[in-house]
């Protein structure tokens, strides 16, 4: 067993690509070693701007030999009545490469077939490296590629060197014009020249030497300790930003921090601007003061130390004052206007060719928050919204876009809906209306913060909708990876929205009321929309029941019967969970399946299972009337839970009928001859099936 050393060696890609590549990387090379046959152990990645990397310990010298059968043509077709090979078993033979003789026959399924035992012997692992690795390289996605030169190879940037060691021995494989060997490259400006690499185990120590720091989280870890120290140094602390630890991480090989200063008058603009200014354009971590205030301080990294850091801050420095400069004019600027004026600006802005411009999206959206908060002041107590809060809804949603046109956001598209609320509190707005501008975004990226605000999470979930059923409607729907205008995510965003707050809404009116701007006329095209877009939100769900560890049954059992309302959707859920784990459930179980099955093969169906079709001058059997009566009993008592929404007391509650059904089925045969008993008993069957399909379908629940 021995270590597998395989780096790509390019020039600087975007810091974005490298973790993903890495990742990828590890995950291909490992599937291409576990399908050649050849043993390995985990692997441990390693990046730079400059190089992508991986280490596998434990890796075999051969791939294993392995002995296999394999299935030929008939019998019929293979051999004579004598016995003798026909001319496919011989092609057979050949294909396989074993004698004739060895073919024997053997019984299966479909028959009587020719088959062949084949040894398949391990071949050198590097051989069978050659051919893999160029196919692993050209398997490592990337947002976008290029080529270059005469090149016909796509990859993130131009590959320059390739290493491959097995061990002391180098992997010799070919791509385009490059030819892999044992040398890679230090720092670009430290140390330029090549290295040679004579096993795996040097590799990381090597490149030390040589001022590159090859491994990310050790890199990663040296960047937090200098700025951290940095900013100990001026009396401040950094302020926590992992994504842009991350992204700085993957721009240098060798870090060397620097600390800049700023004129204190910059300290006049709002926070937001100058961290994302220092941020987004120069990758600077912004510093606040022991109070938690900013201070005009900022700390850098470099890729190369320098004699003298000072002297690198202050071309830092010279570059920052630009920026913040054009930023105090743009601020100044936007404070020369209000939110208001700034609203029929957007309908010289597009949202989408076929959707219009963001004023007709604003309107829509106005219209959608208006109809939410129509149905949360119906809705319960907890829930409820009062008149004041929906005028600061209806607010907020006019002016929830008019941001977009500021002279800020167009500089720092980041800061959309922060700067709505800051202008909106500048322009004296209540806080509700400038909170709900910023929040109406959320949640911005899987896992991020949801609205904290009832008026946030309203204008969210309406626009959040409008633009899901705005695409849908003109055939934008999001198909394998292509998702261009995130809907998948808003689409989480808007259940989590919902669950969180509580919101009793039903997704099928609001996906309705929001059709209608898109579809006025035609009901037909409109009805098979809302079942796309209910469909859609419906398989959301689904995914993120599961990730909360509940089985792909209970989800499938509860979905079948529910989801138009998303916080009642869960509470069933889990209530059905909950019951699943009894120790009785199985055979409880199993006598409401029955129950459900021979209602869906019965020809009348559910539809005729009303209780109040049960007639008792028809039973013929204690155990019928036994059964009505403990129905009607139990019907009642669920009745009063699910008003109350216990879900879990309901199902204990139609529990207790499984005495009184095992009862009536050992009893009863419930497809008499008389026509009238028969449709009696399936009557009494469906009202019990209606029961506790307020809740679930059990016959989709997985019992022995």
């Amino acid at each position: 067993m021995k270590d597998l050393l395989f780096e790509i060696g390019t020039e600087e890609i975007p810091a974005g690509y490298i973790q993903p590549a890495l990742e990828s990387l590890a995950v291909i090379l490992a599937k291409e070693l576990d399908e050649c046959r050849i043993a390995h152990g985990p692997a441990k990645t390693y990046g730079t701007p400059r190089r992508l990397a991986v280490i596998f310990g434990d890796v075999a010298d051969r791939q294993e030999t392995v002995s296999e059968e394999v299935a030929g043509p008939p019998e019929r077709i293979g051999f004579d009545a004598s016995g003798n090979c026909l001319v496919p078993a011989l092609k057979f033979a050949e294909k396989t490469g074993i004698s004739p003789r060895k073919l024997y026959v053997k019984d299966t399924p479909k028959g009587r077939y020719v088959f062949a035992r084949v040894t398949r012997k391990g071949m050198p692992t590097r051989t069978v490296l050659k051919s893999v690795l160029p196919e692993v390289i050209k398997a490592i996605p990337f947002p976008k590629t290029m080529r270059w030169g005469s090149q016909s190879i796509s990859f993130a940037r131009p590959i320059q060197s390739l290493v491959c060691l097995l061990g002391k021995q180098t992997v010799v494989f070919e791509l385009g014009n490059l030819k892999s060997g044992r040398h890679t490259f230090g720092h670009r400006f430290m140390h330029p020249g090549k290295i040679k690499i004579d096993s795996p185990e040097q590799y990381v120590d090597l490149l030390a030497q040589a001022h590159v720091i090859v491994d990310g989280s050790l890199r990663r870890k040296r960047i937090e300790s200098d700025i951290a120290q940095a900013a100990k140094g001026i009396d401040g602390t950094v302020l926590p930003d992992d994504a842009l630890l991350d992204i700085v991480t993957h721009l240098v090989e060798y870090p060397a921090v620097a600390v800049g200063k700023f004129d204190d008058k910059f300290l006049a603009l709002p926070d937001e601007i100058l961290i994302t200014a220092m941020r987004e354009h120069q990758k600077y971590f912004a510093v606040a003061g022991l109070e938690g205030k900013l201070m005009p301080h900022f700390i850098v990294m470099n890729n190369t130390p320098a004699k003298d850091m000072k002297l690198v801050a202050k071309g830092h420095e010279r570059v920052l004052r630009a920026r913040l400069e054009d930023a105090m004019f743009f601020f100044r600027n936007d404070g020369a206007t209000s939110l208001e004026s700034n609203v029929d600006k957007l309908k010289d802005v597009l949202f989408q060719a076929k959707l219009g411009s963001l004023y007709d999206k604003t309107l829509r959206v106005r219209d959608i928050s208006g109809f939410l908060a129509d149905q949360l002041l119906a809705g319960p107590e907890e829930t409820a919204v009062d008149n004041e809060l929906k005028n600061d809804v209806l607010k907020a949603a006019w002016l929830c876009k008019a941001d977009l046109v500021s002279h800020v956001v167009v500089e720092f598209p980041k800061l959309q809906g922060i700067m709505g609320r800051i202008y909106a509190a500048r322009n004296a707005m209540p806080e509700n209306v400038s909170m709900a501008i910023e929040e109406h975004y959320r949640p911005t990226y899987s896992g991020g913060a949801l609205p904290s605000t009832y008026a946030g999470a309203v204008l969210a979930v309406a626009d959040k909708m409008d633009s899901i059923c705005g695409c849908f409607s003109v055939g934008l729907i999001p198909s394998g990876t292509s998702d261009p205008y995130a809907l998948r995510r808003q689409g989480i965003g808007i259940i989590q929205i919902l669950l969180s707050k509580g919101f009793m809404i039903s997704l099928s009116r609001l996906i309705q009321t929001c059709l209608v701007f898109f579809i006025p006329g035609d009901v037909e095209k409109r009805t098979e929309v809302l079942g796309l877009v209910l469909g859609f939100l419906k398989d959301r769900m689904a995914n993120l029941l599961a990730e909360e560890g509940y089985s792909k049954d209970v989800i499938a059992a509860v979905m079948a019967v529910s989801g138009d309302c998303v916080p009642e959707l869960w509470k069933k859920t889990s209530a059905l969970d909950e019951l699943k784990k009894e120790p009785d459930f199985e055979p409880l179980a199993a006598a409401f399946k029955r129950v459900v099955n021979i209602i869906k093969k019965s020809s009348g169906g559910l539809s005729d299972g009303e209780s109040g079709a049960v007639k008792e001058s028809l039973f013929e059997h204690p155990s019928e009337g036994a059964l009505y009566q403990a129905f009607e009993k139990v019907r009642e008592e669920a009745r009063a839970c699910l008003e109350k929404q216990d879900f879990r007391q309901a199902l204990m509650v139609i529990a207790s009928l499984k005495a009184p059904v095992d009862s009536f089925f050992n009893d009863v045969l419930v497809m008499a001859e008389d026509l009238n008993v028969r449709n009696n008993r399936l009557a009494l069957l469906a009202g019990i099936a209606s029961l506790f399909e307020t809740i679930a379908d059990f016959s989709k629940l997985s019992t022995p």
